[in-house]
């Protein structure tokens, strides 16, 4: 990442410095709560696409710090109603909105953030960005929904998850890209190939974070957790696919019936593993990144452009 960073340092450091003043509110307890998530920010990966996905067009310019900051309020405020709708007590390592003020205040908080990143755009004229935006924010509520729908009878297809990943991850890393496009180009049908890089790199991210559940890996959440909350995510619905029907009907009696079993889901994990589940999702996971690579390099080379290729690459390279 230090390359990268190098590229966009003082747009990055202008960006946490914006985020920080609009998230700011004259409720003491409100304002307490965000700066513990200031404090704790994460990776920061879609920011980080708005701003060189913008530089790639052009300078950097309020409006694009604007569209970052907004982007990153969108997301927090998912991760903290989806810490409350899977009633989790950790992210990122660090206790859970929830865990520490109760959903009430959690379900608040999101609501804040998201009013918070609507405003905004709307207080500045940012209706492009607000647009592709909005248009993420649907589409995540709709993933969520297909996935809770789907995983209810566990009828799920290789193509449904495809279009529960479109909607919930990569639509949000779709709209980072075109919405940082959008305040350096002019040219429409760039904004729309930038929209459809995120997209392809979103796919690519989802199922590497899938994939993480069925490893060993200290990534900040419990493996397993997909199996115990009844997700049928890509490595699974393989080895569904591909079994004999003894080991198939196995498999869904504990998804059904044991998902909270840590001997079963250890079970779940190693059938996955013998079966080719996870070579299988690896290998989709590298084709989404060769997409959104390719896309990328119909742009001129440059550092911007490095800098874009090596995001992508850390999105499936990375170990949490």
């Amino acid at each position: 990442m230090d390359k990268i960073n190098e590229v966009i340092a003082n747009e990055m450091a202008a960006f946490e410095k914006y985020f920080k003043e609009a998230v700011k509110s004259k409720v003491s307890l409100l304002d307490r709560i965000m700066r513990y998530i200031v404090n704790r920010k994460g990776k920061q990966l879609r920011p980080r696409f708005v701003l060189l996905s913008a530089k790639l067009g052009g300078e950097i310019n309020i409006t694009t710090l604007r569209a970052a900051s907004l982007v990153e309020l969108l997301h927090t405020a998912t991760l903290v109603h989806d810490d409350v709708v899977d009633d989790a007590t950790e992210r990122r390592g660090f206790f859970s909105i929830n865990a520490l003020w109760k959903n009430k205040v959690a379900v608040l908080v999101g609501d804040y953030l998201l009013s918070k990143g609507l405003l905004l755009s709307l207080d500045n004229n940012d209706f492009e960005v607000l647009k592709i935006l909005s248009e993420a924010v649907k589409m995540m509520s709709e993933g969520e929904l297909l996935q809770i729908e789907k995983a209810r009878n566990l009828n799920i297809h290789e193509e449904v998850y495809y279009e529960i990943i479109k909607g919930k991850t990569a639509s949000l890393l779709a709209s980072a890209c075109g919405a940082g496009a959008s305040t350096t180009f002019k040219d429409k049908e760039k904004i729309e190939k930038l929209k459809l890089f995120g997209e392809k790199t979103g796919m690519a991210f989802q199922i590497k974070d899938d994939l993480f559940d069925y490893g060993n890996e200290n990534i900040g959440k419990p493996t397993g957790n997909d199996i115990k909350e009844k997700k049928l995510t890509l490595p699974l619905i393989y080895t569904l696919n591909n079994c004999d029907k003894a080991l198939k009907k196995k498999l869904i009696f504990i998804l059904k019936n044991e998902n909270k079993d840590k001997e079963k889901i250890k079970f779940v994990i190693n059938a996955v593993n013998a079966k080719g589940g996870i070579d299988y999702a690896t290998k989709k996971m590298f084709c989404y990144r060769n997409e959104a690579l390719s896309i990328l390099h119909e742009f001129p080379q440059s550092e911007v452009r490095d800098a874009l290729e090596q995001l992508v690459l850390y999105t499936t390279d990375r170990n949490y």
